[in-house]
């Protein structure tokens, strides 16, 4: 393991850093912020990473995964974490990495309205959708949304703020800094979920409040997915199942629209993106490969277009 890849892996950290730590970080992986588009926003440039894999064709409604980054961090590392060009790749669909907001690395900030219009990265990611949509033949029934830790807590904030746009929401080691009272938006919107039992810094139990979420604490995972369930009418009774020796699967169903909840727990796993890129241990805990996210988020995906009943 290299230093470089000790201290890129760093920037993955949500809450509890040292000031000097992240002075470190920012100095040494400014390079790392890779972008290819920009638009305009609320009055602020906006970045973002786009990958169109060469079997785009044109005549074909294709696709689109949003992939938000963790606290603290970049497009390009949520891309090379996650590994979603290859599925890409591989299943023909366009993939973008939009950026948070900061200077130097980057976050999402879901504080404010649940107005998209007075909620700048909400508004954001809709005015992304709607750039990528001018220039690409988008499916408008599969468009889905993804994140890592600060980033996950972004698809909660928009399967809030566009259900009528997104059609399903995938979390991993996600940091829900927003309590279920914010979202006045019921609509059923399905969400699989991966998170590991010893993840340091969004602890599987929850945790009291911290700096990037001021205002709630970390809710129990276990009881943030039944309150998903809830928000979806599924039945009482989910279904439990062993995939792996250290992996359990969750499933609520019957659910309305079809909008099913999936959790996936890993025993023993840290905060990383189950089945991608690892990132350091010794930073944030272990690095589990019996189950890969980014291709069971995508098989989730594929099977629930957005309803418009």
């Amino acid at each position: 393991m290299t230093i470089k890849k000790i201290v890129i892996g760093a920037v993955l950290v949500v809450i509890g850093l040292p000031l000097l730590l992240i002075l470190t970080i920012l100095l040494a992986v400014s390079f790392a912020n890779r972008t290819n588009g920009a638009i305009v926003s609320s009055g602020e440039k906006r970045e973002y990473l786009l990958y169109v894999p060469k079997s785009y064709d044109r005549a074909k409604p294709t696709p689109l995964v949003i992939s938000m980054h963790a606290a603290m961090n970049w497009p390009a590392y949520q891309m090379k974490i996650s590994q979603w060009n290859k599925a890409a790749d591989e299943n023909r669909f366009i993939v973008v990495y939009p950026a948070g907001t900061g200077t130097g690395p980057k976050t999402w900030f879901m504080e404010g309205s649940r107005t998209p219009s007075r909620m700048p990265d909400v508004r954001f990611v809709s005015e992304l959708i709607d750039t990528l949509e001018a220039h690409y033949n988008i499916d408008s029934t599969r468009i889905y949304a993804n994140g890592m830790s600060n980033g996950g807590g972004m698809a909660f904030a928009l399967s809030c703020t566009l259900s009528n746009r997104i059609a399903a929401i995938g979390a991993v080691s996600a940091a829900q800094a927003l309590s279920w009272s914010w979202c006045a938006d019921s609509t059923p919107m399905p969400m699989i979920a991966f998170h590991g039992t010893a993840d340091p810094f969004v602890p599987y139990n929850g945790a009291p409040t911290g700096w990037l979420n001021p205002t709630a604490p970390f809710p129990n995972v276990a009881t943030w997915a039944a309150s998903w369930a809830r928000r979806n009418h599924c039945g009482p009774n989910p279904v439990d199942s062993v995939v792996a020796p250290d992996i359990t699967r969750r499933e609520f169903t019957n659910c309305a629209r079809n909008a099913a909840v999936v959790l996936y727990t890993i025993r023993g796993g840290g905060h990383q993106w189950f089945g991608g890129k690892p990132i350091p241990e010794w930073l944030v805990g272990h690095m589990s490969n019996s189950v890969d996210a980014t291709n069971q988020v995508w098989a989730f995906f594929r099977e629930h277009p957005l309803s418009r009943n």
